[in-house]
């Protein structure tokens, strides 16, 4: 079925009358009575100019979005909702389906919030009808039930809420309040928010301390009840994000089938895997699904910032094991492919799964880790899995994708238009829709620049109105200028992330480069030298700003290699390659058709070029391995040329 043939259906549907006329979420909150100290600057204030992820940005907004829509017609995703509205048909696909049709309604919401386009906004406006018409009056919504209560969907449960663990109810859920919390953020219609809205009040009057106890096997509704709870101002949506947290650990009763061995739900039986092996207090190592693992990870920090509960050292505690212990180099998370899950320490081996949706929640963690106590490492892990993990999961032209990203592949690794389990293609585009409001934050004292992107942002600093513009070709040249226009001289300071890839010579316990840098960062003020701190973690400029005033940051970018700590096994002996932020990797079709039997010496002379019409043009490495030259591309831009051997580490 195409679009046009669902806005023809969407007049067939009966909706329920919702409030009209647009009311902004300024209008209906009045903010939580706590809130995270740093506060983003929003997308909607932000604008990306530059040539590296402008063109990105674009192609996600015009081919990747709409991929996703058709592949949801095509697959029967849209179906779904038809039928459950009509209650006619049978279910078709995953009981996680519906999350595929929310998130690419959030990335289109988050796209048109930076970029309007009524022909998208039509669309939107069309699934929204849709899915409005499948929710049942008393506000339940999950079609693998709906369509047919008798015959649910496997892995649903017989009755609602009935198997928690395995059902995806709550995740659905919570996607379909994140795309409601978007759309009604970047166009200001109630429609969709009606819906969470009606939801979210049906799982307040099933669970709680003196009502249903149980928790979701998937998290993701924690952090979505948050963020209802901040555009509503409705208390009982945090309490009951609260709730979800509290109740981990619990050992709820599980019997069912689905758990017995052979059973393809066996793993739900495995509490670690679910992260309810303890309560959240308890968890300081990151274990099981690292999808869910994040996303739980977000909803505390989120918790922890907004009721003040006692999970600081929680949350810290996490984030060293993941950075330290189990992180791969490209900031992709989960190496073992069976359970999608977090290995053991140090367990990294190669053909990683690294799964894309992981990155992403990475990311949404790590930026809430900043937001609450200025944790520049948190930017550095995000800015490492932006630009590597995260990037490599879409293609070039927009419209292929991987789910698993490995660091080594035989040749027989392919993206795909899609998939049957199709979390990640929605994910990385509403990633790419949000990314202006990764860019820049501030408090009351300072506002801070985070990633090198160039744009333009309008902040407001004591009062006073500031246009911010960020020059740089980043991340294939590290000069990085910041013109400051107020609209009348204000104080205030820039505080200005230098990325751990310039210290010297020590990146972390995990991964450490083989030779110091020549030379450190610089920093200019209107021309002027100003000293820095070695291995600076900010630069801290301070100053009366006027009108024109220039800071200028200069990042050296030689090319390095990567050594993993001794106690990640597979890597010994090897090295990856490293320039700025990107990581490196051989492609068989640039080294003769094969990459395993390469050997590059510590101290091979590695020199970077820049190729205009190579991959949308990047910055290659090429050097000598012996006597064969070596041609090494961004790890992001690999299998866009076709299937072949690829690595990341290699043997020196």
């Amino acid at each position: 079925m195409r679009m046009l043939l669902i806005l023809a259906v969407v007049a067939q549907v009966t909706v329920i009358p919702r409030t009209t006329g647009p009311t902004r979420p300024a209008d209906v909150r009045s903010g939580p009575a706590k809130d995270y100290p740093i506060r983003a600057v929003p997308l909607t204030s932000v604008r990306i100019t530059d040539g590296f992820w402008a063109p990105k940005r674009e192609v996600n907004r015009t081919v990747t979005i709409p991929h996703i829509m058709q592949q949801n017609e095509l697959t029967g995703r849209i179906d779904n909702f038809l039928k459950a509205a009509r209650k006619a048909g049978a279910y078709q696909g995953q009981r996680y389906n519906d999350t595929d049709v929310y998130k690419v309604i959030e990335a289109a919401s988050w796209s048109m919030a930076t970029h309007p386009d009524p022909q998208l906004d039509r669309k939107v406006d069309a699934l929204i009808a849709i899915v409005a018409a499948a929710q049942e009056p008393d506000g339940y919504l999950y079609t693998p039930r709906s369509v047919d209560p008798a015959n649910p969907a496997p892995g649903a449960g017989p009755e609602r809420w009935s198997w928690l663990h395995t059902s995806h109810e709550l995740y659905d859920q919570g996607h379909m309040i994140e795309a409601a919390v978007a759309h009604y953020s970047a166009t200001g219609k109630r429609t969709l928010l009606d819906v969470a809205v009606k939801s979210a009040n049906l799982m307040v009057s099933v669970f709680g301390p003196d009502k249903r106890r149980d928790v979701p096997g998937h998290e993701e509704v924690e952090l979505a009840l948050v963020k209802l709870y901040r555009v509503t101002g409705e208390q009982k949506y945090l309490d009951l994000a609260r709730f979800f947290l509290d109740e981990r650990g619990q050992k709820h009763s599980v019997e069912h089938p689905q758990f017995e061995p052979g059973n393809r739900f066996f793993m739900y039986n495995d509490l670690a895997y679910r992260q309810d092996q303890a309560p959240v207090k308890e968890q300081t190592a990151a274990v099981g699904h690292a999808v869910r693992a994040t996303y739980l990870y977000s909803a505390m920090t989120d918790i922890a910032t907004l009721i003040g509960d006692s999970l600081d050292h929680v949350v810290d505690a996490l984030f060293d094991d993941v950075t330290e212990k189990k992180m791969y180099v490209t900031g992709g998370l989960g190496a073992d492919g069976r359970t999608e899950a977090f290995g053991a320490e140090y367990a990294l081996p190669n053909r990683a799964y690294a799964e894309t949706c992981a990155s992403i929640g990475g990311m949404l963690w790590y930026h809430r880790l900043f937001l609450r106590e200025e944790k520049t490492q948190a930017y550095d892990a995000l800015e490492r899995t932006l630009y590597n993990g995260y990037l490599s999961g879409v293609s070039l032209s927009g419209n292929r994708f991987f789910y698993q990203n490995p660091l080594v592949s035989d040749g027989r690794q392919e993206r795909s238009a899609y998939f049957d389990v199709a979390c990640c293609p929605a994910n990385l585009a509403r990633l790419m829709a949000e990314l202006p409001g990764l860019i820049y934050a501030q408090d009351d004292r300072q506002v801070y620049v985070n990633l090198f992107i160039g744009s333009e942002a309008n902040i407001v600093v004591k009062g006073v109105k500031v246009k911010l513009t960020q020059t740089t070709d980043y991340p294939w040249n590290g000069t990085i200028t910041l013109r400051v226009d107020p609209e009348r001289p204000v104080d205030t300071s820039f505080v200005i992330r230098i990325p751990e890839w310039t210290r010297n010579p020590t990146q972390s316990a995990l991964y450490r480069f083989a030779q110091a840098a020549p030379d450190r960062p610089a920093l200019t003020v209107g021309g002027k030298a100003v000293p820095l701190e070695p291995n600076a973690v900010t630069a801290t400029v301070d100053g009366k700003w006027r009108k024109g005033d220039v800071i200028t940051l200069t990042f050296p970018m030689p090319v390095r290699r990567v050594l993993a700590n001794d106690k990640v096994t597979e890597d010994a002996g090897k090295a990856a390659i490293q320039r700025g932020p990107i990581l490196y990797a051989l492609e068989a079709i640039d080294n003769g058709g094969s990459v395993k039997d390469i050997k590059l010496p510590l101290d091979a002379q590695l020199a970077a070029s820049f190729k205009p019409d190579l991959l949308n043009g990047v910055e290659v490495i090429i050097g000598k391995a012996g006597d064969r030259t070596i041609t090494a591309i961004p790890y992001y831009a690999w299998n866009n040329r076709g299937k072949g051997e690829m690595a990341v580490w290699i043997p020196y």
